[in-house]
């Protein structure tokens, strides 16, 4: 009888251990579920006025000189709070690190040189180059959106890319610590990074043709 007993409860204890098992892979499945569910109900649903709204306060950002005097109409990097042309007037180049012996990283050490309007530092400090030159200089919002749009125009980046870049790119972020002298663009980095996501991930709208510029406030 005794021996009988131990069988019965042996099998009993490998019942519930069975159960238990079951009962996690269940309760493990419903998790992975429950939070599949929840990555998809954050994505933001397409909104064509929150999208430009937002994209005009990101065109503030890129048409401010800490920006745009790195992209130039022209193949001569631009300067100073009034985007005048460079004063030593270096040129684009290939790659856009400048050309012969007058390269960017001759003045743009890896970090700000100390003291007032000093050349500003970055180890990669360049232009974008020449055969994807990313203009900002002159552009509408409406061409400048959709120049950021069109992989054939802003180097090949997807949606998903294009938000890691501005995010995480150290020239980017360098904008808001430019040396000593200089202005800040509008807002802070983290801000510029959110509305950048808004007017993507709200569907990614082009102002129309006759959006109007933010007017500029005297420098």
């Amino acid at each position: 009888m005794s021996n009988l007993f131990k069988k019965i409860a042996s099998k009993k204890s490998g019942a519930r251990i069975a159960l238990a098992i079951i009962a996690i892979s269940i309760f493990t499945a419903s998790v992975g579920r429950e939070v599949y569910f929840t990555k998809v109900s954050v994505v933001p649903k397409k909104d064509s006025v929150a999208s430009v709204k937002a994209f005009m306060q990101v065109y503030e950002v890129l048409t401010h000189p800490r920006c745009m005097n790195c992209h130039p109409a022209g193949d001569i990097p631009l300067q100073g709070e009034d985007s005048h042309l460079h004063a030593m007037l270096p040129k684009r180049g290939v790659d856009g690190k400048g050309v012969y012996a007058m390269k960017c990283s001759n003045c743009h050490q890896p970090t700000n040189s100390p003291g007032l309007h000093t050349p500003p530092g970055n180890p990669n400090w360049h232009l974008p180059p020449a055969d994807m030159k990313m203009i900002f200089q002159g552009k509408s919002p409406r061409e400048l959106a959709k120049q950021l749009l069109d992989p054939a125009t802003n180097s090949h980046k997807t949606h998903e890319q294009l938000i890691e870049h501005v995010s995480f790119d150290k020239l980017v972020v360098g904008g808001w610590s430019p040396g000593e002298g200089r202005e800040l663009p509008p807002g802070t980095h983290k801000e510029f990074v959110a509305k950048f996501k808004t007017w993507i991930e709200t569907g990614a709208y082009v102002p129309s043709a006759d959006a109007k510029a933010p007017i500029k406030k005297n420098r």
